[in-house]
């Protein structure tokens, strides 16, 4: 969707490689808890540092006064919590691929090999997949 990432198209087939057996729901599963993963880094942080980007309220304005979590020792870090932050100027972390693959290790696929026999054979004497 219009969810900021930075997923390149090898790592989508690296995803992709990795979710034999799942269902097209445990995929949704993944992909929400994933999208989740920046939410919980920002209320998990006790440091956030100042970038530059777009304005969470007007995107066609570029401030360099947003807050975006960061770890301690990161040059510019600030101590604080997400409470201190003002809504404006929250940074919401793009998806990245460490946090899809967090999200793909905690899901197991609900679809096994006997399911897909079934499938198989299913399709043999029925007809062709579509």
């Amino acid at each position: 969707g219009n969810t900021a990432h930075t997923l390149t198209e090898d790592n989508l087939r690296v995803l992709a490689s990795k979710t034999d057996g799942f269902s097209g729901s445990d995929i949704s599963i993944v992909v929400r808890d994933a999208l989740m993963q920046p939410v919980r880094k920002v209320q998990t942080a006790t440091h956030f540092k100042k970038v530059s980007g777009p304005s969470p309220v007007d995107k066609i304005t570029i401030c360099d006064d947003l807050l975006v979590p960061c770890s301690p020792g990161d040059s510019g870090a600030i101590e604080m919590t997400w409470v201190d932050v003002p809504g404006d100027k929250l940074f919401e972390p793009p998806v990245t691929m460490n946090d899809m693959l967090k999200s793909l290790a905690s899901t197991k696929p609900t679809v096994n090999e006997d399911d897909m026999k079934k499938l198989d054979k299913f399709t043999e004497d029925f007809g062709q997949e579509g």
